[in-house]
């Protein structure tokens, strides 16, 4: 594996994340606290995985992928993506206070900021994926 496998890798952790924190949404909603404890934290740790293989990824290539083709998608690629990268940014202070009031049993707190925290988590996870399909699979940028 190379540092030019990490697209892939990190799409594979956004989906997988997103596939966690669908989980636990199930599972909170069933009133299984613990399985969705251990959703949540598994979409956390596949989270900050991912931002450690991102951040790699980054740091060692020098070149920029830029979406060019189709010409008619690139503004609904750019969309997707500033969307994505804005809310990426935003998302992680409100993880954060996520968990420390879950942790510290403050439920009602907790709920109060999950009810945003969850769908731009979603979100983001998702439109990771969607970008990287986009960027490397669908409309490959030579």
């Amino acid at each position: 594996m190379t540092v030019h496998d990490l697209p892939a890798v990190n799409a594979s952790l956004n989906g997988l994340s997103a596939i966690f924190l669908t989980a636990g949404y199930i599972f909170i909603r069933r009133k299984n606290q613990t399985a969705h404890r251990n959703c949540m934290l598994a979409a956390f740790c596949t989270s900050i995985v991912f931002l450690g293989c991102y951040l790699t990824y980054h740091l060692s290539v020098q070149t920029v992928t830029h979406f060019r083709n189709p010409a008619w998608f690139r503004p609904v690629y750019l969309v997707i993506l500033l969307t994505h990268t804005v809310l990426a940014i935003v998302i992680v202070p409100l993880i954060l206070v996520t968990l420390y009031r879950a942790w510290r049993q403050r439920f009602d707190l907790h709920k109060k900021i999950a009810r945003w925290t969850w769908p731009l988590w979603m979100y983001v996870s998702v439109t990771g994926v969607v970008v990287y399909l986009l960027l490397y699979r669908i409309f490959p940028q030579k």
